[in-house]
């Protein structure tokens, strides 16, 4: 089997108790089926703690947060309890590979790193070591896909990062060329002949039909969605707006990495295409210390399947996610 990930995924090192923020609060953990049952038979205070914290939700076992909305199982010092007394291993399912992420195709597999956690978005931000490295592994299994419908989302895929290179210098007008490039994949996926795509001509063609942007509509889209922390609900009421940057081509990488191959569950690329547009486009008009709003915005948006799913069926319903709009809002500065 062929595995592929970002150069910078084995640099990825936790950073424990000197992270500024942690993936042991605010979140409510799953504990997967074997963890749960391991936690269940602990004899001693740390099993008693696990006991008293396992609660069941919708069907899913959690570790309740506490009051202060901390994981239970968190110590002063930032390090994980059981951890500390019995090893990574012990770790349920979620804990143990976040913020490594996973996506298994049959007979290939992606990994990556999540961008809501602070130390790997430090990795993904900078731009550097972003070059995929591909090796192989024992074991073969069967494709779980149409062959014709994912050879053409790894070459187009491969085609939308060539056009982040080629107008790094102008990160508006990457995605604007980006949204045109969506839909020629998507007419592809749908059964049409291939067409010429030409950036530039896409460009002008943008800058003709852009309607004015409204900011205003696209950041109210994110305050109907689930909040997590009151500094997300803060920043989304008081946007201080930022100018483009290297550092959001960086984001716009690793959204595309990470989202246009999943097109091939539903055949549905346009909506992550404006998903990706999106997310860029608001970390942008919220401004701050941009490690800081990305970070925060996946956490608040990726890690909630929910509004993940709620953003993907706004790129049909909202007009706030009208292509003219978009286009406004990309080309405005």
């Amino acid at each position: 089997m062929e595995i592929r990930y970002p150069a910078y995924y084995d640099t990825f090192r936790c950073i424990a108790g000197a992270c500024p923020d942690s993936c042991c609060k605010e979140w409510a953990v799953a504990v997967d089926a074997d963890a749960a049952a391991f936690y269940r038979t602990l004899p001693g205070s740390l099993g008693d703690a696990l006991r008293e914290a396992m609660c069941e939700e919708d069907g899913d076992t959690i570790l309740a947060l506490t009051a202060d909305r901390r994981c239970p199982m968190w110590r002063e010092d930032g390090l994980c309890r059981i951890q500390a007394q019995l090893g990574e291993d012990a770790l349920c399912h979620t804990c143990r590979q976040f913020p490594r992420l996973r996506h298994d195709y049959g007979d290939f597999m992606e990994l990556g790193l999540e961008l809501s956690c602070p130390e790997a978005a430090k990795l993904i931000l900078s731009g550097e070591n972003a070059q995929t490295v591909v090796r192989q592994e024992s074991g073969v299994e069967s494709a779980e896909y149409d062959p014709d419908a994912m050879a053409l989302l790894l070459e187009s895929r491969k085609q939308a990062l060539d056009l982040l290179d080629t107008y790094r210098s102008a990160p508006g007008q990457a995605l604007a060329a980006l949204l045109f490039w969506g839909y020629t994949v998507q007419a592809q996926l749908d059964g049409e002949e291939s067409a010429d795509f030409s950036a530039e001509d896409a460009l002008r063609t943008a800058k003709k039909i852009a309607a004015p942007g409204d900011a205003a509509s696209l950041l109210a889209l994110y305050q109907e969605l689930e909040i997590l922390t009151p500094a997300w609900k803060q920043q989304l009421e008081a946007p201080q707006g930022s100018s483009w940057s290297a550092a959001h081509i960086a984001m716009a990488r690793y959204l595309i990495e990470r989202y246009w191959l999943q097109a091939i569950s539903d055949w549905d690329l346009i909506c992550r295409v404006k998903f990706i547009l999106a997310s860029c486009l608001t970390v942008k008009l919220l401004g701050g210390d941009i490690l800081v709003t990305a970070q925060r915005y996946s956490k608040e948006i990726e890690n909630d399947a929910d509004n993940v799913d709620a953003l993907l069926d706004a790129a049909y319903t909202s007009p706030a996610l009208a292509d003219i709009r978009l286009l406004g809002l990309l080309l405005e500065d």
